[in-house]
């Protein structure tokens, strides 16, 4: 079977592994550190002293899922207009972003990122903390999109505790409300 292979951060990769391990078409996911240099682990990410940011790596069968379906629900969990992170997940290495190895996915990727930036007006409580994404857009129409679109440079496993970790401890705290999230899946 023919698979293929594209990264995403934004908030607590645990819970980004559970999202997408539960969706057809989906053949298999890693959590680990995307774009970080050397030899990574939880503790010199989440400090800052290594630049990365915490993802997952998901596989999946083109014939059965794409790129844009598994960003839609990226950007469905994972709030794109927030610039660091998602619920108490804070910090840089924790922002949004769709990390792409071939640069066949490139423009798919940046399309859909250009849609998000330009969905619409923004909330009237959040109108005056945003900013406009692009100086050629209208500022009363588009709204800032911190998603990061970049290639992939690295991916480095997370360390085994990591891995499925909402799966070993299934009564964790989540940002996500993962009953209504299988609702939507119809599981």
């Amino acid at each position: 079977m023919y698979t293929k292979k594209i990264y995403f951060s934004g908030g607590d990769f645990h819970e980004l592994q559970k999202v997408f391990s539960l969706l057809p078409g989906v053949t298999g996911t890693c959590t680990g550190y995307i774009n970080a240099e050397g030899e990574p682990d939880y503790e010199s990410v989440a400090s800052g002293r290594e630049k990365g940011y915490f993802g997952v790596e998901v596989s999946f069968n083109p014939k059965k899922t794409d790129i844009s379906q598994l960003m839609d629900v990226l950007f469905a969990v994972v709030n794109p207009y927030a610039p660091d992170g998602q619920g108490e997940a804070r910090g840089e290495m924790h922002r949004a972003g769709v990390f792409y190895p071939a640069g066949e996915d490139e423009p798919q990727v940046q399309l859909h990122l250009n849609f998000i930036a330009n969905r619409g007006k923004p909330p009237a409580v959040l109108q005056n903390s945003l900013t406009v994404n692009d100086p050629n857009s209208n500022p009363k129409l588009a709204r800032r999109c911190y998603a990061l679109a970049l290639p992939l440079v690295s991916f480095h496993k997370a360390e085994e505790k990591h891995q499925h970790y909402l799966e070993k401890h299934p009564g964790e705290r989540t940002f996500i409300d993962f009953l209504k999230f299988k609702e939507y899946l119809g599981l």
